[in-house]
């Protein structure tokens, strides 16, 4: 998890017990938003105090999960390098591990905050990567030479998140949804047939 440069860095221990407190905080808050901290801290397998002393308030266990969930954002678009990876590859890869974040932290995802400098500048990077790997697209002949690159990667997103709705629990799911996301961004839903 990324921390505030003022922050000292956690043992190996206590940083086990901070991600056993996000992840459990994930699956609880995603089935129950209204949860409290004690049943969080039930799901981890902590104490009640051991959730207190590492977030003061509800509100900043929220702004952890939102900022863990982030950086797995961020993560899981570096993981598919799409800079150098085959432009192909890359998509697929990129759209594989997007999806397994989105549907594993769904409610951090939806908790982030739009207006956190952390999280704008992890959204910009990204942005910035997606851009890139577009342009590789169209450069590779994979996406039309016209193609409207904005227009493009909008689309992706929505594909993305549409995908990401139907939550499946398997990674030969997430798989399958993520060539469903590919091959409708490169391929369409119509024939190319002309009446």
């Amino acid at each position: 998890m990324a921390l505030p440069a003022s922050a000292k860095p956690l043992r190996a221990d206590a940083e086990r017990t901070v991600r056993a407190i996000l992840e459990a905080a994930e699956r609880v808050l995603s089935t129950n938003p209204a949860a409290p901290m004690e049943q969080i801290a039930e799901a981890a397998g902590v104490a009640r105090t051991t959730v207190h002393r590492r977030f003061a308030s509800r509100e900043s266990l929220i702004a952890a999960l939102a900022a863990w969930a982030t950086q797995r954002f961020h993560d899981a678009v570096e993981a598919a390098r799409p800079d150098t990876a085959p432009p192909a590859v890359a998509l697929y890869q990129v759209t594989a591990n997007v999806l397994h974040v989105k549907i594993g932290w769904g409610f951090a995802m939806g908790a982030l905050p739009t207006d956190a400098p952390e999280v704008a500048r992890v959204h910009a990077a990204v942005l910035a990567q997606c851009e890139r790997l577009f342009t590789r697209l169209r450069d590779a002949g994979l996406l039309r030479p016209d193609t409207d690159l904005d227009w493009a990667r909008r689309v992706y997103y929505a594909l993305i998140h549409e995908a990401a709705a139907e939550a499946p629990d398997t990674d030969a799911a997430v798989d399958t949804l993520a060539t469903r996301v590919v091959d409708t961004l490169l391929h369409g839903i119509g024939t190319s047939a002309t009446p």
